[in-house]
């Protein structure tokens, strides 16, 4: 199972895109009312900026930094919660899903990506 540890960045660039597709997603949305205007904004703005966390995450976590580590825990359970109590469909679900998949590696092995 260790052998998967490497891997677990690919998980956070995989979260990445799905979020930029989404960002671009709720930009496109955006209409003529000004109140659904600024919702769609701040929206795509979150999930863009969540992208570059995810991002940054996923080039840094294999390297054993110590801060890298601690907010690719809070990034990921961030998100986890936030998207357990909003709306929740099918799509988060699977966000979810994915978000679990790439913490618990992270958890189960916090020794192999801490420094020693």
């Amino acid at each position: 199972m260790k052998r998967l540890i490497p891997y677990t960045g690919y998980l956070f660039f995989i979260t990445a895109i799905i979020l930029v597709f989404l960002s671009a997603g709720s930009f496109m949305r955006i209409s003529g009312d000004p109140n659904v205007k600024v919702a769609y904004i701040v929206y795509a703005v979150l999930m863009f900026s969540d992208a570059i966390a995810m991002l940054i995450c996923g080039l840094y976590i294999n390297r054993r930094v110590k801060i890298i580590y601690w907010f690719a825990v809070i990034v990921l359970s961030l998100n986890i919660m936030l998207s357990i109590f909003d709306q929740f469909g099918l799509a988060d679900f699977l966000f979810v899903m994915l978000n679990i998949v790439t913490l618990i590696p992270l958890i189960v092995y916090r020794k192999d990506f801490l420094p020693q």
